[in-house]
C-alpha cells in the first residue's frame, strides 16, 4: 500500500452523501445507481462509494470504471486547466490529436481486483491506499479544486449513460464544494470543463466534442451549477 495522503480530500462518507444527492436528481440517463471515486494529486484512490443497497445494486463493472475516471482526469488536468474525461472524446479517436490515450496508463489489476468483494465500495475498499491507473474518455470523470483553484485530485463517477455519469459526477462535484475550477475548453466560462455537444456527421467543431445521449442529458448539461 503507498503512503495514503488524502488530507484535505473528502472521506467516504462525505464522498457518499454528495454522490447520493445527485444522483437522486434527474440527470437524463436510466435512473440508475452509481459507484464513485476519489483520487487524490498523485492518482492514489482516496474514497470508493456506491449509492444502492449493496454493491450489486449498480453496475459492478463501473467500479473500476469510476477510479479510471478519477485517475483520468487527474492525470490529464493542470492548475490552471481542467480537462473532464467528456472532453476527450473526440481527440482519442481515429484522427484526433490525442488517439491511442485511452491505452495508456493501463489499469493495475491487481489494485481493481483485489481483496475481499465484500470491501467494495465501503470505507476500507480494498483500492483505497493504492494507485489503479487506468484512462477512460467518455463523461464522468472530473478535477477536484479547492478555494483559490488549488489542484487537490478528481472525481469519477459510473453506472449509468455516460452523459448522465457526467451530470452526477458535476453535481456531486458541487455538492463537495471542490468546483473552483480556472479554465477549460468547454466554451462555457462559468463552466470551463463541462460537456461539449458539438459533433456533426462524426466530427466535433471544437476537437473536444462528446456524442450526445439523449435531449434531457444534454438539456441538463447546459444548466448545471455554475463554478464557484
Amino acid at each position: 500500500m503507498l503512503e495514503n495522503t488524502c488530507s484535505g480530500l473528502p472521506s467516504h462518507a462525505v464522498l457518499l452523501a454528495a454522490l447520493k444527492a445527485a444522483r437522486a436528481e434527474a440527470n437524463g440517463g436510466f435512473n440508475l445507481d452509481m459507484w464513485g471515486t476519489i483520487v487524490n494529486r498523485d492518482g492514489i484512490v482516496c474514497a470508493v462509494a456506491f449509492t444502492g443497497g449493496d454493491r450489486g445494486d449498480q453496475w459492478p463493472g463501473s467500479r473500476v470504471i469510476s477510479a479510471q475516471k478519477a485517475n483520468t482526469a487527474n492525470a490529464f488536468s493542470l492548475p490552471g486547466l481542467a480537462l473532464s474525461t467528456a472532453n476527450l472524446y473526440s481527440v482519442a479517436q481515429p484522427g484526433g490529436t490525442l488517439f491511442g490515450l485511452q491505452h495508456s496508463n493501463p489499469v493495475d489489476t491487481s489494485v481493481a481486483y483485489g481483496g475481499d468483494p465484500s470491501g467494495y465500495g465501503q470505507a476500507d475498499d480494498p483500492m483505497v491506499g493504492h494507485r489503479l491507473g487506468g484512462v477512460n474518455v467518455f463523461g464522468g470523470g472530473l478535477a477536484l479544486y479547492g478555494p483559490g483553484g488549488v489542484l487537490l485530485g478528481a472525481l469519477g463517477v459510473s453506472g449509468d449513460a455516460s452523459c448522465a455519469d457526467h451530470n452526477i459526477g458535476w453535481r456531486t462535484r458541487h455538492n463537495l464544494m471542490l468546483d473552483y475550477v480556472p479554465a477549460g475548453v468547454s466554451g462555457d466560462p462559468a463552466r470551463p470543463d463541462n460537456i461539449v455537444y458539438d459533433i456533426t456527421s462524426g466530427v466535433s467543431a471544437s476537437g473536444w466534442g462528446h456524442p450526445q445521449c439523449s435531449p434531457a442529458a444534454t438539456a441538463i448539461a447546459a444548466t448545471l451549477p455554475p463554478k464557484r
